[in-house]
């Protein structure tokens, strides 16, 4: 997902769920700032860089791809943008590794996107935010997964765009990729820009979706294609009801998390709570556009009668910057770190007590205490104090 859900539909989600203007600007900025918070960033900030919650593309060229570096790019991956749907899902007579990767792949409705949400759980309106990115992402990146790998993200020629909202008009056109780092998509005539096609299993290039370009991102789009994981049965993805049900969820599970809801489930949606803006928000999901910043912009400010400001990376790296050591945790972008270490830590937990290494060694701090990166004692003292 991009901007324009992630920030200001998120906006929208959140002001539904009961919170304030200000509150829901808070939870929007940091489910955006989620695509944000590289290392880049966060050493320019001298802020810990195991908060990363993202990769620039520049540093994704530089990564390693051996056992460490691979590691690294997938606790990233996996915890904020492919939250693994079954890390327990039984895989046929196939290589470890084969199976490590399988068991990442990402779907909405999985046990991880509960402990996800529960852990925002009477926590600061940041850690709401950074769930919300989590969960709106595992409706958008279903079916790929967030490490490296040729056989479980890659595409092939048979991708199709279905066009068409009824039954009756429905057709399929072939989608055309390529990459060009400095071109465009064009949905007009099908033609969008991926990742370079790299033979690679461990290849970066074969992260996630990139071999997909950004079609998971965009919301208008209905498409269909065959990986090699499913034994090249078709896969329906159908972006428009999907987000659809992204944004019922998020807002199910904000109200949840502002104690509206008494218990947080799995395929549950509050279908109700946009009846009156339905149309509106099916109209905004559908439009054939790359970016949808401004329609949501605008549904946002209707809501609630205030400006929706736009997004500002920039925005509280002052007020950390400018804070003592001992303060610190207890700004904005400090708070936003303490959330993205807590949510890396239990996704990565999860993966290593499923007897997966893939994300390398991981220790419970709710058990075990601290052990290991010194940048996580910050997360460790905050464990004790919650």
């Amino acid at each position: 997902m991009q901007e324009d859900f992630h920030y200001y539909a998120t906006y929208c989600a959140a002001y539904i769920a009961g919170y304030s203007h200000e509150e829901s600007l808070e939870i929007a900025y940091s489910a955006q700032f989620v695509d944000c918070c590289s290392a880049t960033l966060l050493k320019k900030n001298h802020a810990p860089l195991s908060a990363a919650t993202t990769q620039l593309q520049s540093e994704l060229m530089e990564a390693r791809t051996d056992l460490i570096g691979l590691q690294n790019i997938t606790r990233i991956w996996s915890s904020f943008h492919f939250l693994p749907y079954d890390l327990y899902a039984p895989v046929k007579a196939l290589s470890v590794t084969y199976r490590s990767k399988y068991r990442l792949i990402c779907k909405p409705n999985g046990d991880l996107i509960v402990r996800t949400v529960k852990l925002a759980k009477d926590r600061d309106l940041e850690r709401v935010g950074l769930a919300m990115h989590v969960l709106a992402d595992t409706w958008a990146h279903a079916y790929f997964a967030g490490t490296p790998s040729q056989v479980i993200n890659n595409t092939d020629f048979e991708f199709y765009e279905v066009l068409g909202e009824d039954e009756a008009s429905l057709a399929e056109r072939h989608v055309t990729f390529h990459h060009n780092p400095v071109g465009t998509d064009n949905p007009e005539k099908g033609i969008y820009i991926n990742s370079m096609n790299d033979g690679s299993e461990n290849s970066v290039m074969n992260l996630g979706h990139g071999r997909a370009g950004h079609l998971p991102d965009y919301s208008f789009i209905h498409y269909k294609y065959q990986p090699a994981w499913g034994n090249y049965d078709v896969i329906d993805k159908n972006n428009p009801e999907d987000y659809k049900k992204a944004f019922f969820q998020m807002i199910y599970a904000m109200k949840y998390l502002r104690g509206e809801v008494e218990t947080f489930e799995k395929a549950t949606y509050d279908f109700d709570a946009i009846l009156s803006w339905e149309d509106r928000i099916d109209t905004i999901l559908r439009k054939r556009q790359l970016i949808a910043c401004e329609d949501w912009k605008a549904f946002g400010e209707e809501l609630s009668g205030c400006e929706v400001i736009p997004f500002d990376i920039n925005q509280y790296q002052k007020e950390y910057g400018d804070a003592s050591q001992a303060n610190r945790d207890d700004t904005s972008f400090g708070r936003f770190i303490i959330a993205a270490m807590r949510q890396k830590s239990m996704v990565t937990n999860a993966i290593f007590e499923s007897g997966n290494m893939i994300a390398g060694f991981s220790v419970d701090y709710l058990k075990k205490g601290f052990k290991g990166m010194k940048d996580f004692k910050i997360m460790a003292k905050n464990v004790r104090n919650e």
